[in-house]
């Protein structure tokens, strides 16, 4: 039996909205990851003429430390938003 068009849309919104999660939660977590590993490299790498997210790093530069704080958050935040989705 064929499905409606309705049916399709409302099973591809109810399919994107999980994936668009998923994929914010990847970010997170492997920005975090990369962040706590390496933050001096990674905040370097942002805060010149990076399209507006030298204003987001401007409290990290020279504070290694915070930035690696805001990793662990990152990557819990990321890991929760994760566990949330369901197929």
């Amino acid at each position: 039996m064929e499905r409606s068009t309705q049916d399709r849309e409302t099973l591809t919104e109810g399919m994107l909205v999980p994936r668009i999660a998923e994929m914010a939660a990847i970010f997170m977590v492997g920005d975090g990851l990369i962040a706590l590993v390496q933050p001096r490299r990674h905040v370097d790498l942002w805060k010149d003429r990076a399209l507006g997210a030298e204003i987001t790093v401007r409290p990290f530069v020279d504070r290694p430390g915070r930035r690696r704080l805001y990793a662990l958050a990152q990557i819990a935040a990321g890991l929760a938003l994760a566990a949330r989705q369901r197929p």
